[in-house]
């Protein structure tokens, strides 16, 4: 074997790995020197991936894309794999129903995006554009809603069916939508602190945090034979695997069973792998709590502060790469619909998210209303990266509410994939999705009202001023 640098293969993870390493530890030394940096409230991980952007359009660094890509789509499944182990606090244990709310919460905010975006492009298209694809507007909640793999799929259908650039239109609003999680996020984030709102999000973070919750009573030791560490990223390589295993069986079955069902199912399936993965975690720290309750397992496998400390390594790599890899050229052309959708998305998400969530997240309301607000422009992965500016240890449902809310709304969200494809075949079929997404729109509001009478984590929602500061160990 070449162990030489003319072997690209070989060294190509490494020199990717260390130019985001690199970005992490000069924006922390910029954030630790410059104090207008410390007060824009720009996380790290955004900061370097920002850097990398600069850079790599600059022509100073070469990024590989597909890498970059990767390094997303697994760092989304594998944090969250981390944070399902940890071992629960029946303290802080989320409400029975806060799932179904919170995937009510994030398919209402697909249809009110959807309305919107159907307004514009039907708008233009009778208006300033007559050649407007009409059902162009349903782009917009699959791009910032969904991301960039729905962005792409639907897009290209869009295409196919007479939308020119329909691909890149797509996937430029999802990177947009990126761009306005991680922007206007922030902007939102300096807003509500400088009005009182909230106690400077992420300041204390490690002053509060006490080690000595490093290990934890009953637990394997530090180091034996094998270290605690290591113990820790095996499980989460493992429910990993089997996540895998399990979403290749599972798209190998329908594929056979119905091939054109596949089309749109398997590439859920694999999109949504890290809710899989959860639930295997889940599942794996209830047999290990079955196999202590019956004296099989004699200690306690997880420990909850090794476990924070992975799922972050994995949401800042993850964060990093993402933002890296956007590609400025996918914002060419029809920039009259794609600036006015843009504007819209972020507009409406935020001041819908606004009206239903304080309904939804009893005690911990900026933390569910920003992590939302980040998923539902972005990805899981910026609205993660909001999140820990505010709970940085993650100590509310907050993050939790993400996986589980996009669970629910897989299958709440059903009839919103029904709608889209539904769209594209006629201009009276386009005003009818219209129609019928404002009134699914308005049956969903009025469920998560109607859910929110029982109070959330927390009971009664807590002053601002107060919702930062520790309540409880660590643990919880």
């Amino acid at each position: 074997m070449d162990y030489s640098a003319a072997n690209t293969a070989l060294w190509n993870v490494i020199e990717q790995l260390g130019l985001i390493a690199g970005a992490i530890l000069l924006a922390n030394f910029l954030r630790a020197k410059l104090g207008f940096v410390r007060k824009s409230l720009m996380p790290i991980a955004v900061m370097a991936g920002f850097l990398l952007l600069i850079l790599k359009y600059a022509g100073l660094v070469k990024l590989d894309a597909a890498f970059m890509e990767m390094l997303v789509y697994h760092g989304i499944a594998l944090g969250f794999i981390a944070m399902s182990l940890r071992v629960a606090d029946r303290s802080t244990a989320a409400e029975k129903l806060t799932g179904l709310k919170s995937g009510a919460v994030i398919v209402s905010t697909y249809l009110i995006q959807g309305v919107a975006g159907l307004i514009i492009s039907l708008g233009l298209a009778y208006t300033v554009m007559p050649g407007m694809f009409k059902a162009a507007g349903l782009l917009l909640p699959m791009g910032f809603g969904q991301g960039p793999g729905q962005a792409n799929n639907v897009g290209s259908s869009y295409e196919a069916l007479g939308f020119a650039g329909g691909r890149s239109f797509g996937l430029s609003i999802a990177a947009a939508g990126y761009l306005c999680a991680c922007v206007v996020g922030v902007i939102l984030l300096n807003l509500l602190s400088r009005g009182g709102k909230l106690s400077a999000p992420g300041a204390g973070a490690d002053e509060r945090h006490e080690e000595s919750f490093f290990q934890d009573r009953n637990e394997i030791p530090i180091s034996d034979s094998v270290d605690k560490l290591s113990v820790q990223i095996a499980m989460v390589l493992l429910v990993y695997l089997a996540a895998y295993l399990l979403t290749k069986w599972l798209t190998a079955g329908i594929a056979a069973l119905s091939p054109g069902l596949a089309g749109t199912v398997n590439t859920l399936l694999w999109g949504f792998n890290f809710i899989l993965g959860s639930a295997l975690a889940i599942l794996l720290r209830a047999l290990l709590e079955w196999g202590k309750r019956k004296k099989i397992i004699m200690r306690q496998y997880q420990n909850n502060y090794l476990l924070n400390r992975i799922s972050g390594f994995f949401f800042d790599i993850m964060i990093v790469a993402g933002i890296a890899s956007i590609n400025i050229e996918d914002l060419s052309g029809l920039w009259l619909p794609f600036g006015l959708m843009a504007a819209a998305g972020g507009i409406v998400t935020w001041y819908h998210l606004k009206f239903v969530c304080r309904a939804v997240y009893g005690g911990y309301y900026y933390e569910g209303l920003i992590s939302m607000y980040g998923m539902l422009t972005g990805t899981i992965s910026s609205g993660v990266l909001l999140l820990r500016e505010l709970d940085p240890e993650l100590r509310t449902p907050a993050a939790s509410n993400l996986v589980s809310g996009s669970s629910f709304g897989i299958i709440l969200g059903a009839p919103v994939l029904a709608l889209v494809g539904l769209a594209p075949k006629s201009a009276l079929l386009c005003w009818l999705t219209l129609a019928l997404a404002a009134l699914y729109l308005a049956l969903l509001v009025l469920t998560i009202f109607r859910l929110g009478r029982k109070r959330g984590w927390g009971g009664r929602a807590q002053p601002p001023s107060d919702r930062l500061r520790p309540t409880a160990s660590p643990r919880g």
